[in-house]
């Protein structure tokens, strides 16, 4: 018998033996084997105690015993367990203060990211400011994430930006730190609204003011072009809200 171990694989190739016996190490709690003889594959669970193996064979072809994975129940979870709603993240305001977004559970929110020098800005903003108003006291949240990435349509600090934001269109909704959308530096939620909800050429933003509209348990139902005009959302925000 050999052992071949390598970082979270481990291979034992068993010769026949009657009624042979291994005593096996610790694992973590119900790592994960798969067991091939003959062609026939079975997965099989350890416990993290030491187990005897029996194994009983009386042919004359080898037995292989490979360990697909050490993963203990926790990180197997870890692994697994993906955001399944905007409510999991934490964010920062253009403070820099921590922002739970479970604080927005049961609004439907409509989340953008905003420039102010771009060609689509006053269009944006405007219409932006105006389903605000309508539709705040009815369960609507407008979150606005500044980006600089698409032409440097965004240089401002964010004192700058919210203060664009709100003498030139009273915007009254959250303006949030400016963050990356696009890239390895994108910002968790970005990563999740993109993966929620591909865009028609690929899940990657392309340019200022795309928006993305999410439900009352935050789950992430539409996607929209930073040319589609804000109003013309309108309908289905109050689909979401059950607004005849």
């Amino acid at each position: 018998m050999y052992i071949c171990m390598c970082l979270s694989r481990c291979s034992l190739l068993i010769r026949p033996n009657p009624s042979l016996k291994i005593q096996f190490p610790c694992f973590p709690q119900k790592t994960h084997f798969v067991f091939l003889q003959n062609s026939s594959i079975s997965l099989l669970n350890f416990p993290s105690k030491p187990q005897c193996f029996g194994l009983d064979h009386s042919s004359n072809t080898s037995t292989r015993l490979v360990l697909c994975s050490l993963r203990s129940d926790h990180s197997m979870a870890t692994s697994s367990q993906k955001p399944q709603s905007v409510h999991e993240f934490t964010v920062k305001d253009a403070k820099g203060n921590d922002v739970d977004l479970s604080i927005y559970k049961g609004k439907v929110l409509l989340i953008v990211n905003v420039a102010s020098q771009c060609g689509l800005t006053n269009s944006n903003y405007k219409e932006l400011s105006k389903l605000y108003e309508k539709y705040k006291d009815q369960g609507l949240e407008i979150l606005a994430f500044p980006c600089n990435q698409f032409g440097g349509q965004e240089p401002g600090n964010n004192e700058q930006i919210v203060e664009f934001a709100c003498t030139r269109f009273k915007a009254e909704f959250p303006i949030f730190d400016k963050v990356d959308v696009n890239g390895e530096n994108a910002a968790p939620i970005y990563k999740f609204l993109k993966s929620s909800k591909g865009g028609f050429f690929g899940d990657g933003i392309k340019w200022n003011f795309s928006k993305f509209l999410a439900d009352q348990d935050g789950n992430v139902i539409g996607r929209y072009a930073p040319t589609t005009s804000p109003l013309s959302i309108e309908k289905d925000i109050k689909k979401l809200l059950k607004i005849i």
